[in-house]
């Protein structure tokens, strides 16, 4: 199991190797994908009986990922 930002941990025996919360077997790309569809993080954090911490430690792993991002434009 390797934390790749506090809270958030990848484990190859858990969920396929996917981030998910540390403590959980919730992937991140499920708490994204609700945010992202309207859900409030109240509602995702008592529907995944979650924290409000770990709901922020998600946006903070996605947040580092996109600043790691290259972007590379073609004329």
């Amino acid at each position: 199991m390797r934390e790749v930002v506090p809270g958030v941990v990848i484990d190859e025996n858990i969920c396929s190797g996917k981030a998910v919360i540390k403590g959980t077997r919730v992937p991140l790309e499920l708490v994204l994908g609700k945010l992202a569809g309207g859900a409030s993080m109240e509602e995702v954090v008592e529907e995944h009986e979650l924290s409000r911490e770990q709901v922020l430690a998600t946006l903070r792993y996605a947040a580092s990922l996109v600043e790691e991002e290259e972007v590379h434009t073609t004329s």
